[in-house]
């Protein structure tokens, strides 16, 4: 019996398919695959292309849907994506991680079934993916390059991208530069002779002094400076149509909202889905689980609309435990026409942006490690593959140099080792904001026969529950009257007869009146929508025979349908 645990988990059958999370990959091994993924898996998943790079490469989008409980676009959905900018890479894979857990455990784990059943998913991986080709082939820091790959005269010269960081010792990074320098700022730590730290007023060093000259590069034409305008050179993060600003005021923000082929064809995507009730963007270091507003001046979200936001943040903070919730104007920094800004105050979608890579991770703590402790990490656990050790070069304007410093492996994106954590607890993360999409029921219904002369007349009360967290409709969306009102409607069913005389809505089942609405009382108009783990009640005044169905419709809650018998022998009785 001991042995019966690790006997289970050995016949658990492999994946259908074999992916791998300890490694990352290029844009044409992204693409296959996602393609080895729906291959796998084609009763769950389809894959389409929904618009093209400035450079011509597809944006790869997966619809991960059971068609045996509906259309996609009948159920409430979830849009989730990554690598918006080019360096972010592990982003990439968390989307694929995403996709491909749902469809490997399906019909294999009751709660990734149920979400799968209920729920659609769009996933894109690669929002920005010219960026992340020029990440892979190109040598970069580990900051570069968060642009696509548009040209762009950063430096106002009339010329495009001719001045970029340049691979001097071609070892496929760009890392920093150093000299000599008798009357440099820096020297070395004594912690670490492959650091440099500020010599400090009043220091009696006598040893020798550097001045660190930026990342490796020359200058490509000759105008005195050095990696001043490198490839692109604007964010795609910041065009979109929320709160947007021009370049002078919110860099790399483009010459319009969505003037970017790549954020076009993802606003067209996400305006076309209407039944998009959650978004998740991944970005790539902090350690941060971010939301809106960007801006202080937008002023907070309403009340209820913040409230849903803070229970899911919090809760993200214990299954993400080096991370924290963060509002991004106020905790980070202020941002624009931002992607999410847009997706919830212009949509009403409840949006998240999570940084992914956590230094706190290396250690499992909770302060962040030393410079020493990084090289540490860097030696022991990296071998090696985060830092380029110093090396002497002769550059053509700065004379004897030292080239090295951190690799575009060792500060922002996860070791390969460490991967795979992060991407499964993003995911859970991901799948729990999911799971508190608006989900409908129609909870009771009660049928009461009213005295009266002629044809008896039948008091009908519906119940309508939302049982997740989330509304149908955003408390912001509902002010600025974005996206249609949810609806319910009353009709005949399989061959009965009714005839609406009135209806509305109601407070109790006892005391409140009906306010009535003045013309088609078989359909009323839910303005503001169910609240999130909240109950309506409606009523109406009808003759009839037979059966008869309710329907209530949420574009961002799908719907739920009742039928039920109209006979008068179910006076004063609650339905079946």
């Amino acid at each position: 019996m001991l042995y019966a645990p690790q006997s289970i988990a050995q016949s658990r059958p492999a994946p259908r398919a074999p992916l791998s999370f300890n490694r990352y990959y290029n844009y044409e091994e992204m693409t296959g695959a996602l393609r080895t993924l729906v291959a796998a898996h084609p009763e769950l998943l389809t894959m389409k292309s929904i618009g093209k790079s400035f450079q011509g490469r597809d944006l790869w989008l997966l619809t991960l849907n059971n068609p045996r409980t509906g259309p996609d676009r009948e159920k409430t959905a979830m849009y989730i994506d990554g690598n918006i900018h080019g360096n972010e890479v592990q982003a990439a894979e968390v989307v694929l991680y995403t996709a491909w857990y749902l469809a490997e455990n399906y019909a294999k784990l009751p709660k990734i079934t149920e979400l799968v059943d209920t729920r659609a998913f769009y996933l894109l991986p690669m929002v920005n993916p010219d960026g992340r080709a020029y990440w892979f082939d190109q040598a970069n820091t580990a900051h570069s390059s968060r642009s696509g790959q548009k040209p762009v005269d950063d430096d106002g010269d009339g010329l495009f991208d001719e001045d970029p960081p340049d691979d001097l010792d071609g070892d496929g990074n760009i890392v920093q530069m150093r000299r000599l320098d008798p009357n440099g700022p820096m020297k070395i730590s004594p912690d670490d002779p492959r650091l440099l730290i500020p010599v400090e007023p009043n220091d009696k060093y006598t040893g020798p002094r550097y001045t660190l000259l930026g990342m490796e590069g020359i200058d490509n034409d000759g105008d005195g400076r050095i990696n001043e305008d490198g490839p692109g050179g604007y964010d795609l993060n910041r065009n979109w149509p929320a709160a947007w600003q021009p370049d002078n005021v919110q860099f790399g923000a483009g010459d319009y909202p969505l003037s970017h082929p790549e954020a076009r064809a993802i606003a067209e995507f996400i305006l076309d889905h209407p039944n998009i009730a959650a978004v998740q963007a991944y970005h790539n270091a902090g350690g941060m689980i971010l939301r809106g507003p960007g801006a202080q001046y937008l002023g907070e979200y309403p009340r209820g609309d913040a409230s849903v936001y803070e229970t899911l943040g919090r809760r993200g903070e214990k299954m993400l435990p080096f991370y924290r919730y963060m509002i991004t104007w106020r905790d980070l920094y202020t941002v624009h026409g931002g992607f999410i800004n847009w997706t919830f105050e212009e949509l009403g979608i409840f949006s998240f942006t999570n940084e992914l890579w956590s230094d706190l991770q290396m250690y499992h703590r909770r302060e962040s490690p030393s410079m020493k402790e990084r090289l540490e990490f860097n030696d022991y656990l990296l071998f090696g593959q985060g830092f380029v050790e110093w090396k002497p070069f002769k550059h053509p304007v700065y004379g004897d140099i030292e080239i090295g410093g951190t690799s575009r492996f060792g500060s922002r994106v996860n070791p390969g080792f460490m991967l795979e954590e992060t991407c499964h607890r993003n995911a859970a993360f991901t799948l729990y904001h999911a799971d508190q999409m608006p989900l409908l029921e129609i909870s009771d219904v009660e049928i009461k026969r009213l005295d009266g002369p002629g044809d008896p007349v039948l008091q009908i009360t519906v119940e309508v529950k939302n049982t997740r967290l989330i509304p149908t409709i955003a408390a912001i969306a509902a002010r600025k009257n974005v996206g249609r009102r949810d609806r319910i409607e009353l009709a005949a069913a399989e061959g009965g007869r009714l005839e609406v005389l009135a209806g509305g809505t109601i407070d109790n089942r006892f005391t409140a009146p009906l306010r009535f609405v003045e013309r088609r009382p078989e359909r009323l108009w839910v303005d503001d929508g169910l609240r999130g783990e909240s109950v309506r009640l409606f009523r109406w005044l009808v003759r009839g025979q037979g059966k008869a169905s309710v329907t209530y419709h949420a574009q961002k809650g799908g719907r739920a349908t009742r039928t039920f018998d109209l006979s008068p022998t179910a006076e004063s009785r609650p339905s079946p």
